[in-house]
């Protein structure tokens, strides 16, 4: 299995209506910080997340988050 790539040092911060999202937990996503596919290969699956309602989401970024698809700040800690 590959290891995920940071793609980004911090959140994707995004006002998201209620549905389901597939969150890119490998890094390679072109859209991110959703999939498009590109972890094909890697090992490495995207998370589903289902919002039942609006709201604000704080998308991980950095794809090392103990929280799944859901900054926890581990960002800060990664080299």
């Amino acid at each position: 299995m590959s290891e995920p790539i940071i793609c980004q040092r911090g959140p994707f911060v995004k006002r998201m209506a209620a549905g389901t999202y597939w969150w890119c937990a490998c890094g390679r996503s072109k859209t991110q910080p959703f999939c498009d596919g590109s972890h094909k290969g890697t090992g490495i699956q995207p998370k589903q997340v289902d919002l039942s309602m609006a709201r604000g989401v704080a998308w991980c970024g950095c794809k090392h988050s103990k929280e799944g698809a859901y900054c926890d700040g581990t960002h800060e800690t990664l080299k």
